[in-house]
């Protein structure tokens, strides 16, 4: 398949004899190719590209160059290195176009979205520009006359990211951008279904280091692979962080891998997002939220909203207010204009989501909206669906369970404690919103007694996040937290450090030793 876009960015020249190269280190390598595999779209189903897995011997090759890049990077003072990703955010918006449509190739996503994924990019280059000159530390009180105690903070390593299909640039922006100002090397591992994605924003980052003279070019990489290279990935004791977003299964797997070497893992896994809506809430604005959570990106983001918990007092109103908005949604081609919700990414998805809705139905639930594939006014090979609203019980055993589509499970409460222990009842501990009207209500959801997750939002829905706070959940969403706050610390190590500028030595504690 040849597009412009792709030409354009300069994807192609990985291509060698119409396969796309399974490493790349500011170039291609092609020597002692692993398994191949194809690329499809999901927006027509159609293959996309050729694709080789790396093979281990590559992999530690790659592995090697990253880690002698890294021992040049630490030495680059960090606002030298915020430089680097000053660039890169420049090229970023220079390519915004070019770079959204790759997303929309390979994703689904309708380019609106797949714009904004690239803006997301380009703002968390703003931020760590910003950070590069702030990575403090702290001056401490000593105990000892004579002494200072400071802590600083350095360089972490190699950084291995693992990324899913569904923000294929985004989540490597918020780890690479950050982990370089940070003085990393970066090796990444894409999802084997937008692997066009990686090689793009591989190309930004060979521009920029052909703007850029003061840093190795091994600093960025990307090796294409399946799970056992994932596996590898997080085996080796020379990442010392592997930051990796997908499944709770996977997260699983990984956690598991790189604790027991005693290594660090940042974990960005499951979400099964709920919204409380209290009988003081704003309706309208509710409405508006919750059709964007639970729909955009066909329902499969990890912060997209699964569960609606609605006061028993204003369930009917909003249920019918809500099925009427979805009978206006706009489901087709994501490239065309106006365009509201493209096609899930597989047949594996829709099967799944299929799956989930015959699930619900056994479970007591009723299917009150959608749930069917559509086969009119859009490309006939991909995977369009209308998004489902289903009523049931919220201890019905798939509503705990993530469903990566667009499935919206509707139950009730009578009193606020009852609505946020159902919110809080599940596994996950992702994304979370309320709507209320009610200073008392959005106070208490916000408390110690409150969302146990890790975004807690109040009149706003459960995704879109801004980059300038911390992103990740607990319980089965892994604790992970990435993006803006102080996640950058996850990039470096600690040093705590004593000096002794007196003329004697005395021992912490009092301890006399004489």
């Amino acid at each position: 398949m040849t597009l412009q876009f792709l030409e354009t960015l300069g994807v192609n020249k990985f291509n060698e004899s119409g396969t796309y190269s399974c490493i790349v280190s500011g170039e291609a390598n092609t020597k002692g190719l692993g398994n191949s595999f194809n690329g499809y779209s999901p927006v027509d189903g159609k293959q996309t590209a050729t694709f080789t897995c790396a093979t281990v011997e590559q992999f530690n090759e790659l592995t090697t160059n990253a880690t002698e890049a890294f021992k040049e990077w630490r030495e680059v003072p960090a606002p030298k290195r915020g430089e680097l990703v000053r660039i890169i955010g420049n090229l970023a918006r220079e390519y915004k176009e070019e770079l959204a449509q790759v997303i929309t190739l390979e994703s689904g996503k309708i380019m609106p979205e797949a714009l904004g994924e690239v803006q997301e990019w380009i703002d968390v280059c703003d931020f760590a520009v910003g950070l590069s000159r702030q990575l403090h530390g702290l001056t401490i009180a000593s105990e000892r006359p004579g002494h200072r105690m400071m802590e600083q903070w350095l360089p972490l390593g190699p950084v291995a990211v693992i990324s899913a299909f569904n923000f294929p640039m985004a989540v490597w922006a918020w780890n690479t951008m950050l982990g370089l100002v940070c003085g990393n090397a970066i090796v990444w591992k894409p999802s084997e279904k937008t692997p066009l994605c990686a090689l793009a924003a591989q190309c930004i980052v060979n521009k920029a280091l052909e703007k850029f003279s003061d840093a190795p070019k091994n600093i960025c990489s990307v090796v294409i692979g399946d799970a056992e290279i994932g596996k590898t990935m997080s085996a080796d004791k020379r990442y010392p962080l592997v930051s990796a977003t997908g499944s709770t299964a996977m997260g699983r797997s990984v956690g598991k891998v790189v604790g027991e070497r005693l290594g660090r893992s940042l974990l960005e896994l499951g979400g099964n997002n709920a919204m409380i809506v209290s009988q003081y809430a704003d309706l309208e604005l509710a409405l508006r939220a919750i059709v964007f959570a639970a729909v955009g990106t066909a329902g499969q983001r990890c912060t997209s909203l699964r569960r609606l918990i609605v006061h028993s007092s204003v369930k009917d109103s909003l249920v019918e207010r809500l099925k009427q908005a979805y009978s206006t949604l706009r489901i087709g081609d994501p490239r065309a204009e106006n365009i509201l919700v493209g096609p899930l990414v597989d047949s594996a998805s829709f099967e799944s989501m299929q799956k989930a809705l015959k699930a619900a139905k056994s479970q007591g639930g009723s299917i009150i909206y959608g749930g069917d594939r559509v086969s009119e006014n859009v490309p006939e090979k991909g995977f369009y669906v209308n998004p489902a609203i289903v009523e049931i019980a919220h201890d019905a055993p798939i509503v705990h369970h993530e469903t990566f589509a667009p499935i919206l499970y509707v139950m009730t409460f009578d009193d606020i404690k009852e609505a946020i222990d159902i919110q809080n009842e599940v596994p996950q501990g992702l994304s979370s919103a309320m709507f209320t009207e009610n200073m008392r209500e959005a106070e208490l959801f916000l408390s110690p007694s409150g969302s146990d997750c890790g975004i807690a939002n109040i009149n706003i829905g459960t995704s879109g996040a801004e980059i300038g706070g911390a992103f990740g959940g607990e319980k089965d969403t892994g604790g992970g937290r990435e993006s803006g706050s102080d996640a950058w610390k996850s990039y470096m190590r600690r040093s705590t450090n004593t000096i002794n500028y007196g003329g004697d030595l005395p021992l912490a504690q009092g301890i006399v030793f004489e």
